[in-house]
């Protein structure tokens, strides 16, 4: 099992916390997304990843792309500890708070994204970062609001043991802390970051333990 990879992208990142739930061992093969212009636009990687983003998980030899198809598949063929809950309204739920994160915060402040409102677009640091803090800011209200508004019963999104929206979620707070979002609206979404942090798991699987940080 091999995963392509880059230290600071918040979607490597969900897998890598998803494979040390598992406790699964694979080869870390570090894609850089910016030296170079970005490895992932090399013929050799598009031809396993034809978007050239990152992740992607081989698996004797096939590959699979998008973090959270790679979760889910990961989930199916390694079911213990799950990472979705027993009911279907919690595993609905789960997937909504997950999909909030990757589908619509993420995606408009990738780094493809950023590059391109700083250079055909012309936009400054500034209007950039404030691009960035506004979309991310609307997501996690709207995460918080969710939580506050179903009550969590344990100290994860949802429940006693992290789910597909905890490995989405601590990531995305990675993220907006590097890009400086003030997290303090958002006691919920940080009460959860905390408890995950007490995990081996997503500390084994942080940004800074990997081989290729910088």
């Amino acid at each position: 099992m091999q995963l392509y990879g880059y230290w600071r992208s918040t979607a490597a990142y969900r897998v890598r916390i998803a494979l040390a739930l598992k406790g699964l061992a694979f080869d870390a093969i570090p894609v850089h997304l910016v030296r170079g212009g970005g490895e992932q636009h090399a013929d050799q990687y598009r031809a396993l990843n034809p978007l050239e983003l990152v992740p992607t998980l081989v698996v004797d030899g096939r590959a699979l792309t998008q973090s959270l198809a790679i979760v889910e598949w990961l989930d199916e063929n390694y079911p213990s500890p799950p990472l979705l809950p027993a009911s279907a309204w919690d595993r609905a739920r789960a997937r909504e708070m997950a999909l909030l994160i990757a589908c619509d915060i993420h995606p408009v402040n990738n780094l493809r994204v950023l590059n391109y409102l700083a250079g055909p677009l012309g936009a400054d640091e500034a209007r950039k970062l404030a691009w960035y803090r506004h979309w991310v800011e609307v997501g996690l209200r709207a995460l918080e609001t969710m939580l506050a508004r179903d009550g969590r019963s344990g100290p994860y999104c949802i429940g006693d043991a992290p789910t597909l929206a905890d490995i989405c979620l601590v990531p995305q707070l990675y993220n907006a802390r590097r890009f400086g979002v003030d997290l303090t609206p958002f006691p919920a979404l940080l009460a959860v970051d905390a408890a995950c942090a007490a995990l081996d798991a997503f500390r084994q699987a942080a940004p800074a333990a990997q081989p290729d940080a910088e």
